[in-house]
């Protein structure tokens, strides 16, 4: 028989316990020499869970973002170091990918 504290908690009740090995990763990165203001992103078990970037060209940065979800954080740093925008020497991937070598441990 489950029995109710004076607060609503039940007794008597085994409590579910927490899934082991999960551990998110959220991160804000300001960037520098982009038009974006920040890229906040989460990471899981060294993969890229989600990737979120603050005003900029929202079509294309949404298109990045949804192609490097669930990819190993080092892949991801791989295919977007180095990329340049209009000769600024960097470029919102770019910025995405030093946030990722900053972020990771």
């Amino acid at each position: 028989m489950t029995r109710f504290t004076g607060n609503g908690i039940k007794t008597g009740v085994p409590l579910p316990q927490p899934i082991a090995d999960i551990r998110m990763e959220k991160r804000i990165f300001t960037p520098e020499g982009v038009c974006t203001s920040r890229i906040f992103f989460t990471l899981d078990s060294g993969k890229v869970v989600r990737v979120e970037f603050m005003d900029s060209c929202e079509g294309n940065l949404q298109g990045i973002a949804s192609l490097v979800e669930g990819m190993e954080v080092a892949e991801v740093i791989k295919r977007l170091r180095g990329i340049d925008c209009s000769g600024r020497g960097t470029s919102c991937p770019d910025q995405l990918a030093r946030a990722l070598e900053k972020g990771h441990d």
